[in-house]
């Protein structure tokens, strides 16, 4: 029984260096500077989007990262299989030309996450760079025909790059870095019809929240018309009824407040990230007394 606790408390280890970067505010300058910087250098637009991965509604990074990491991992069996040095070499050499889109891709998500995840986020950073180094020594050392070497390198380059995946996987599922943390609205409100509010209760242009059951709501009025949407911010849950109502490309949109996820008013879809699922859309009407009622939509 004694064993087994050491070993528990051994396996805790890795959770408990997690745990400590969150809480270290020790790289906090580095990391306020290094962010800004990447947030100038890609201002919101399409290849800022692009990297977050809007256009597939998914983050671009995490497949990217996978890549690499495979074609590394696939080397390092090659070599201790002693097979054909030259395949080795080809997957070195594709694991690091993809490791450029895919550092462009983590840099552009890390710029705009909450400081807790950053911090992790700056030494998960920090291993992938220095396995890249290594993995790009034993490419350099293989082609100048120092096969022993090179493989000890892409093996170093290997155990670096593991406590590199071991914090992304830390951000991805304990810090939910990059999920989508709007309801899933489907699953939480009954289907049919439900009261909201009086149409009168509300401020006209102006954006307010509203509470269905535990779910809060953005709810816009505009006339006669309203528009109600989930309203967490996909991306980390901001408030969206505290952003700005703006104008793109001829689009009604709504800015999270936070990072500055751009949603269309008239479906919730994404028109800028770093979000990229949609905003939680609500079909709405008014009965005849006044009263609003919205639903879930449905398409």
């Amino acid at each position: 029984m004694r064993a087994k606790r050491r070993q528990l408390r051994g396996f805790a280890g890795p959770v408990a260096l997690a745990d400590r970067l969150e809480k270290s505010k020790a790289m906090d300058k580095a990391v306020r500077t290094l962010a800004k910087a990447v947030r100038r250098r890609i201002p919101q637009g399409r290849v800022r989007d692009l990297l977050h991965g809007v256009p597939t509604g998914k983050p671009l990074h995490p497949p990217l990262a996978t890549v690499s990491l495979g074609c590394w991992m696939s080397a390092a069996v090659l070599d201790l299989a002693r097979a054909d040095p030259r395949a080795s070499r080809l997957l070195l050499a594709t694991g690091i030309a993809n490791a450029l889109p895919t550092a462009a891709a983590g840099l552009t998500d890390w710029s705009s996450l909450h400081r807790e995840q950053q911090r992790v986020g700056l030494v998960h950073m920090a291993s992938n760079v220095a396995a890249l180094g290594l993995f790009s020594a034993s490419l350099l050392a293989r082609l100048r025909g120092h096969e022993r070497p090179g493989r000890l390198l892409s093996f170093a380059g290997l155990g670096v790059g593991s406590l590199g995946a071991y914090l992304g996987g830390h951000l991805a599922y304990r810090q939910a870095a990059g999920a989508n943390h709007a309801p899933q609205v489907t699953h939480l409100v009954p289907l049919g019809w439900h009261d909201l509010c009086l149409l009168r209760d509300l401020p006209d242009g102006r954006p307010v929240a509203r509470r269905l059951g535990y779910i809060q709501l953005f709810v816009l009025r505009q006339g006669e018309a309203v528009t109600v949407l989930g309203d967490r911010c996909p991306h980390l849950a901001g408030p969206l009824h505290q952003g700005r109502l703006v104008m793109e490309d001829g689009e009604a949109c709504v800015v999270c407040p936070w990072h500055s996820s751009t949603f269309r008013l008239a479906d919730g879809s994404v028109k800028h990230g770093p979000a990229t699922a949609p905003a939680p859309m609500f079909e709405t009407r008014v009965r005849r007394d006044g009263t609003l009622q919205v639903r879930p939509g449905l398409t």
